[in-house]
């Protein structure tokens, strides 16, 4: 196991790390105790600007950013957020603690004793990003599965199991197991971010200096610091890739393809086969994507809705049928405030159905998987009549 508490000499500072569950009461203890008996000048805790005000501030989320989430087509990543945030919880819920507590109790501790504070891990958006960019799709649901049955599993655990997590970071233990099937986890989740949180804590002023990490980033940050880098790049771990997946160029082809049908048919068959080309693609892109909303319980206007827009949003990759149904569905059924305090209880796939920001996020996701559907269906089948 590694030490809890480990001290690093670079030039004239003096980094110490501490290396806590994040579902631990002893942890929460022990960052009290060692601020006070250290007295740094600067405490850095491991949260970016978005998790430090989901942590101190009781309002998480409201409808203004669910619309920001939807119109940004972020609702995958926004997910994955979720059901990370609901596992630890469902963990802390066994350890009797809940997931962050020992940041806060950082935080609370070092404005007492008047110590700077400082953010410093990478905005979970841009993890998020990363991680899912370097992912193939096999590799995304099988880390969406992982995650689902995490929180959905229906045994306790048991007491020799609670007893281990008291002493580890069980979400780094989580990446690291995911790392031995889908490597690139572990890259982005933990070998990144030890290379960004080092590269913070160097940019830091302050001689001594008490970082508040989960224990899995204690080796990795140590090994970095130890080698007394000039500087890190932070830049360069910020930026974004571009996918490169092969499924990008053939959503880019879809409309390339269907208007070479549409020109050919009017050229060598005239308007009648291509008006009856355009009612088929409508109807089967439509027909799809208005019934895998229904699977969603989406409401008769979010159904219609997406019935109107898949025909549309399929021929254009930088907008999707889902989108439109999902706003319809948060305009007509707005959640309530117990819907967004629910989003951190949820613990059966039923419940996914019964909170409305969820449902929300099904009808956006249903949508969209009956429109690729009927988009791969549709499109050889107009070419068939031709």
């Amino acid at each position: 196991m590694v030490d809890e508490i480990t001290k690093v000499k670079v030039k004239d500072k003096e980094i110490i790390l501490l290396g806590t569950a994040h579902v631990s009461k002893k942890s929460v203890e022990l960052v009290k105790e060692s601020i006070k008996k250290e007295k740094p000048d600067v405490v850095a805790v491991e949260l970016d600007k978005e998790r430090y005000n989901a942590l101190m501030n009781k309002k998480r989320w409201d409808e203004t950013e669910i619309t920001k989430v939807i119109k940004s087509g972020k609702t995958n990543l926004f997910l994955m957020q979720l059901l990370l945030t609901n596992f630890q919880r469902k963990i802390g819920d066994e350890l009797g603690v809940k997931p962050g507590s020992e940041m806060i109790q950082a935080i609370k501790v070092a404005k007492k004793e008047n110590s700077e504070i400082a953010l410093i891990d990478r905005n979970i958006n841009i993890t998020l990003k990363r991680a899912f960019n370097s992912m193939s799709i096999k590799e995304k649901f099988k880390l969406l599965y992982t995650f689902i049955s995490g929180i959905f599993e229906s045994e306790k655990i048991n007491e020799e199991e609670i007893e281990k997590l008291k002493d580890t970071d069980i979400i780094t233990e989580l990446m690291k197991e995911l790392g031995k099937e889908i490597p690139s986890i572990k890259k982005v989740l933990v070998d990144e971010r030890d290379k960004y949180i080092a590269g913070k804590l160097l940019s830091l002023k302050g001689k001594k200096i008490l970082a508040v990490v989960g224990l899995g980033h204690v080796s990795g940050i140590k090994k970095i610091l130890e080698k007394n880098l000039q500087e890190i790049n932070l830049k360069k771990l910020e930026e974004v890739p571009k996918k490169r997946g092969k499924f990008r160029y053939i959503w880019y082809s879809i409309p390339a393809i269907f208007f070479t049908l549409i020109f050919w048919s009017f050229y060598s068959h005239g308007i009648n086969l291509t008006l009856n080309l355009f009612s088929k693609w409508f109807l089967i892109n439509g027909t799809f994507s208005a019934i895998f909303a229904c699977f969603a319980l989406a409401h008769p206007l979010s159904i219609l809705t997406a019935f109107i827009a898949a025909p549309f949003t399929s021929l254009h990759p930088a907008f999707a049928a889902g989108w439109f149904s999902g706003l319809v569905e948060l305009w007509v059924r707005k959640p309530k405030v117990k819907d967004f305090e629910g989003l951190l209880k949820i613990n059966k796939i039923r419940d996914l159905w019964k909170n409305r920001v969820t449902r929300i996020l099904l009808v956006i996701a249903f949508a969209n998987l009956g429109s690729s559907i009927g988009t791969f269906i549709a499109l050889p089948y107009i070419a068939s009549l031709l």
